[in-house]
């Protein structure tokens, strides 16, 4: 028994380090070819270390770095303003859903679930945040239609607070003249940092990486979105290639457009996986929990 327990840890180890090195793999050739020179690219494809060593990407981007700066602050405003309000959103209407005590609580969670399976669509949402909201170019075009909302989200935390929150707890304090916000904000979030971090982690990265609503709402280069603002370089660059002419010069001709639409997803993907290692721990016992146990 021993050698077979022995076996399946080290296969397991194996197969877990093969899986971490394919997802490591892309991440390393796409910082390897956002720095290699456009014509190594063109001549040899993309490799894992550069022939030419090359900043000219970098560089392209740089001219722009106040475009950059200003599309940063807007996504990183967008990004904590968002997550907070998502968090406080989804944790008002999952504890109230996690108590038995809640009148309609089934109703409530089918109309949750439902909105899992069916959604409005595009033409009935864009005349709901503009011609109700009128949200189009303002900030919270890009934070309100991602708060109303996710209802995994919601199912993942009130499963949480139903499985790892004692009930005798939550008794406990109300008999000690405790209120429903008062258990809240001093017993339940106390003991869900792991579903805080977990979910805070899933609306980080959405609202970070999210471009579709400001290719839809927002005509205003002031608040594009670093996201926004890197598509639409790429779309520029696209633009310049597909309508080249002749005469264009030497320098439009050089332009590095495969190295600099890497460098752009390096730029736009850096800050997260920075972010990351700091939410792991919390991550995987928040998932492990809010999923498994029900």
């Amino acid at each position: 028994m021993k050698n077979e327990s022995r076996g399946l840890t080290l296969f397991s180890h194996i197969m877990m380090f093969l899986f971490a090195v394919f997802c490591i793999v892309p991440f390393v050739l796409l910082i390897s070819a956002s720095l290699t020179d456009q014509n190594d690219i063109i001549a040899h494809g993309y490799s894992f270390i550069p022939q030419t060593f090359s900043t000219s990407a970098y560089e392209y981007l740089y001219e722009r770095g106040a475009e950059i700066t200003r599309a940063y602050g807007v996504t990183i405003f967008v990004t904590v303003v968002g997550t907070v309000l998502g968090l406080a959103i989804t944790t008002l209407l999952a504890y109230p859903l996690s108590r038995s005590v809640t009148p309609h609580r089934n109703l409530i969670m089918f109309i949750v679930f439902f909105t899992m399976l069916f959604q409005g669509g595009l033409v009935p949402s864009y005349l709901v945040y503009t011609q109700i909201f009128d949200i189009k170019n303002t900030i919270w075009a890009l934070i309100i239609p991602g708060l109303l909302m996710n209802g995994f989200y919601v199912m993942l935390m009130r499963t949480f607070f139903q499985s790892t929150i004692p009930g005798a707890l939550i008794e406990s304090a109300q008999m000690d003249g405790a209120g429903e916000y008062r258990t809240l904000w001093s017993i339940v979030l106390p003991l869900s940092t792991p579903i805080l971090a977990t979910i805070g982690l899933f609306e980080c990265i959405m609202y970070w990486n999210d471009w579709q609503l400001g290719m839809i709402y927002i005509t205003n280069p002031k608040l594009f979105s670093i996201q926004n603002l890197l598509n639409r370089i790429m779309q520029d660059i696209d633009f310049i290639n597909t309508n080249l002419s002749s005469n264009a010069s030497d320098v439009m001709q050089q332009m590095p457009t495969d190295s600099v639409k890497m460098a752009i997803a390096v730029i736009g993907v850096l800050p997260i996986l920075v972010a990351y290692p700091f939410f792991q721990k919390y991550f995987i016992k928040g998932i492990m929990i809010g999923a498994v146990k029900g």
